[in-house]
């Protein structure tokens, strides 16, 4: 099995000189963390490869030599695309919003359509590459959408995503305008990896209170026949990288010297110049911090590192501007003739300054206002072979669930932050030690190669599901076997539930009204020859009559309490059923729905259904849960039947389902035809189960079925009965 590695960008930069264009590796998270697997292993990896359009044919054919030797796969695009894809959406949307900075995100954006057209690119690209037994792993918020565009061209592909960022709670990440399509992305994926299980849990809460997504069990979801699921994965770095040969550096000398004069000390911070990163916040701590302990005046600098980020983004441009003047504005309070208290480089740096720079460090900051992880605190840890320095390190990161024996600070408490910078600048030399090995010996024991293999294990792991777990759909040939038994029948009975299975669920009932495309294909069934069609439905006969006047098609209303065949004006109610205690039921609902907001009743001749859709997920769930037992309590099950549906409890006469129809109409219908049997939840269970062995059951949707024949979604049940009308 081969593992595709799918990220934005490939981990190579692409330089132009007098003899012609060349690769260089790139620095990065995900392109560190990936390298090594990616060398160990033969698989290839997908992504931008940098703006080639300019290239000369001679010069584009030797980039494309280089990148096949090392196994990249360019996703070619042009500097309109990535301006739309990458700096808009991307990064002036999705970034922001997601480290919960709301206030950055732009009034009116504009840049869905790129997202989504260099998505589907990424896609296609993926699936021209991809063997069938491949799997492909997927990377970051720049590429949510990529996993259900992949699945839609190639669905037996084993799909892995890690988002590398946080994810955001609920209340922040309903505030996206294309939030149910980000979600419907991902969810394409097989298994969805997080850094922190905050994370994680944010996940699945959106995706429940959004999509209204069920959830078969912790962490795993049923979702168009498949059963995705989250996993929490907490990214390591190459220890190798960071403690081979352990150099010196050329502050060496100089840091033994000033601690034997008891010179003033250093603190280092090394981030990408980018507003999630508390830069701002930091100066102000360090600011207090002078102010407050002045004996530390002289005797104490800041070195701050901050690599040019995203220098298109206007957003980028105005946060620079501002780091500027903070640090000229404190370097001009503070500063004298011998000290400037900040040392601020606006530069990149090779891995041996960094190095170095972690090395002479006595207190590394890493105090961003929210981040996905943090790798540069794992660095700073491993590059201490010494086993020396402070690690003060923001609540907000990742790396805080693992790395518990920092310095933990809240960096929008600035007087808190100062003084956590001065308990880490006169700490102990006993504590610093015991810290910092406690420190080192978590991040040698979760290295970026046990990250990778243990995310890869529970991706094969979710492929090889047991069948009864993934419940996938059906084969496209297990359909086209039972579509050719329906054509080839002398003549045909079709039962079709209608919500979920016929039409999508709506918020409230009485939005689930039937579109122009679905009325003419019930027409065209209808008027097929030898085909007889019915409707079984737990609605209303008013409703169904409202909705389906006209249509020459056998009506089911409240799961068959009220039948009227093809062609009759009058309908005929089933006598040999009880009434429930209407009046009492509708009592007992009333009040559970005056606490339920959300929660709806929905009236029916012969019963009660509660309806929760619109309610808080866990609200509504348990609500209905303590609902039904109180029901059990109250009415005994041979006069109150219980009915659990997508987001409600009906409550019914005992004796009445939908499997009577089938019974009834198998006696009543002239001839023997062939009855196929259509649903989507545990009403149409009753129907499947009064079928003979012969005859068809399809179950439409997610979720347990005795049906022999599954379909994804309401698409692909239109779909199946359009053909029946095309094939004729």
């Amino acid at each position: 099995m081969t593992t595709l590695l799918v990220s934005n960008r490939l981990p190579v930069t692409l330089h132009r000189s007098a003899d012609g264009p060349t690769l260089t590796d790139s620095l990065g998270g995900v392109a560190t963390g990936l390298a090594g697997m990616h060398a160990a292993g033969d698989g290839r990896w997908i992504g931008w490869p940098g703006l080639t359009t300019s290239l000369s044919p001679e010069d584009l054919a030797s980039v494309q030599r280089q990148l096949a030797a090392r196994r990249l796969v360019p996703v070619r695009l042009d500097r309109a695309e990535m301006r739309g894809f990458y700096q808009g959406e991307s990064n002036s949307v999705i970034w922001p919003l997601f480290h919960y900075l709301v206030q950055q995100v732009p009034l009116f954006p504009r840049y869905w359509g790129a997202y989504e057209s260099v998505s589907r690119r990424f896609a296609e690209v993926i699936a021209a590459e991809a063997a069938p037994a491949d799997q492909v792993w997927v990377h970051d918020y720049q590429l949510m959408r990529v996993p259900a565009l992949l699945r839609e061209l190639r669905p037996e592909l084993t799909i892995g995503f890690f988002l590398h960022i946080p994810f955001p709670a609920y209340e922040v990440f309903r505030l996206l305008p294309k939030r149910r399509l980000l979600l419907q992305g991902v969810l394409g994926a097989d298994l969805i990896g997080f850094h922190a299980a905050a994370y994680a849990e944010h996940f699945s809460e959106c995706v429940t209170r959004l999509l209204g997504v069920e959830t078969v069990e912790e962490g795993r979801f049923d979702y168009q026949g498949r059963s995705p699921r989250t996993g929490v994965f907490p990214m390591g770095i190459s220890l190798a990288r960071f403690e081979a040969s352990a150099p010196e550096g050329p502050f060496g000398g100089e840091r033994r010297a000033a601690d034997a004069a008891g010179a003033g000390k250093t603190l280092v911070a090394i981030d990408r110049l980018d507003y999630t990163k508390g830069i701002p916040r930091r100066l102000l701590a360090y600011e207090e911090l002078l102010r407050q302990h002045p004996e530390l005046r002289e005797r104490v600098t800041l070195v701050q590192v901050a690599v040019p980020s995203r220098t298109g983004v206007k957003a980028y441009r105005r946060f620079r501007r501002h780091v500027d003047a903070m640090v000229g504005r404190i370097n001009g309070t503070f500063g004298t003739p011998s000290w400037t208290p900040v040392n601020y480089l606006y530069q990149g740096f090779t891995q041996e300054e960094l190095l170095t720079l972690y090395r002479m460090a006595d207190v590394m900051l890493v105090t961003p206002v929210r981040d996905g992880m943090n790798l540069v605190a794992k660095e700073f840890i491993a590059s201490r072979v010494d086993g020396d320095g402070v690690l003060v390190l923001s609540e907000f990161t990742g790396a805080a669930d693992d790395l518990v024996e920092a310095v933990q600070v809240n960096p929008y408490d600035i007087e808190e932050a100062a003084e956590a910078y001065h308990r880490a600048l006169v700490m102990r030399r006993l504590e610093r030690r015991m810290r910092m090995r406690a420190l080192r010996a978590r991040v040698r024991a979760n290295p970026v190669e046990r990250w990778a293999e243990s995310f890869l294990a529970a991706l094969r792991a979710s492929a090889s599901l047991p069948r009864e777990l993934v419940r996938g759909r059906s084969g496209e040939e297990q359909v086209g076997h039972a579509l050719g038994r329906m054509l080839a029948a002398e003549s045909l009975l079709l039962l079709l539930d209608y919500d979920g299975t016929l039409t999508p669920f709506a918020s409230r009932p009485e939005q689930a009204t039937p579109d122009g495309d679905l009325l003419d294909l019930l027409a065209a069934l209808a008027a097929r020859p030898r085909t007889e069609v019915h409707l079984v439905s737990g609605r209303q006969r008013e409703v169904l009559d409202a909705w389906f006047l006209g249509l020459a098609i056998g009506l089911h209303a409240e799961h068959g309490f009220w039948s009227r065949p093809p062609g009759a004006a009058e309908w005929e109610r089933h006598q040999a059923v009880r009434t429930v205690p209407y009046d009492d039921l509708l009592h007992l609902l009333k009040g559970y729905t005056e606490r339920t907001p959300g929660a709806l009743i929905e009236r029916k001749s012969a019963g009660l259904a509660w309806h929760f859709r619109l309610a808080h997920h866990d609200v509504g769930a348990a609500a209905a849960a303590a609902l039904v037992e109180e029901v059990g309590r109250r009415f005994p099950p041979e006069v109150v039947e219980v009915l659990h549906g997508q987001k409600v409890v009906e409550f019914r006469p005992a004796g009445i389902n939908k499997g009577l129809i089938v019974t009834r109409l198998r006696t009543t219908t002239t001839g023997k035809p062939l009855i196929v049997a259509i649903g989507d939840d545990t009403t149409d269970e009753d129907m499947f189960a009064a079928l003979l062995p012969e005859e068809i059951g399809v179950h439409v949707g997610p979720g347990p079925s005795g049906a022999p024949l599954r379909l994804a979604d309401v698409s692909a049940c239109r779909a199946l009965l359009r053909r029946l009308v095309v094939e004729e």
